[in-house]
């Protein structure tokens, strides 16, 4: 699994990251997680609002500072598909 949280750094960047991370943690999966601050790797995606999530690929989440417990459902959502 790998995820990436796309933005600039703004808290809502920073958040989305630590939340992320954090949803990782708990729930005991391993993947990589990479912060994508270049805009036009980040417009590559079709995103024009940050932060986003992206995990394997596919934007899971735009604009919101997503907390650890919506990250969660995300992940068990994504990995039961």
């Amino acid at each position: 699994m790998k995820i990436q949280v796309l933005g600039s750094g703004c808290p809502k960047c920073k958040l989305l990251e630590s939340s992320a991370r954090d949803a990782l943690t708990a729930l005991g999966f391993a993947a990589e997680v990479e912060k994508v601050t270049d805009i036009n790797d980040i417009m590559n995606f079709g995103v024009m609002m940050t932060p986003a999530l992206v995990i394997d690929g596919k934007v899971k989440s735009i604009g919101k500072g997503l907390t650890k417990e919506q990250v969660i459902a995300i992940l068990k959502e994504e990995k039961n598909e």
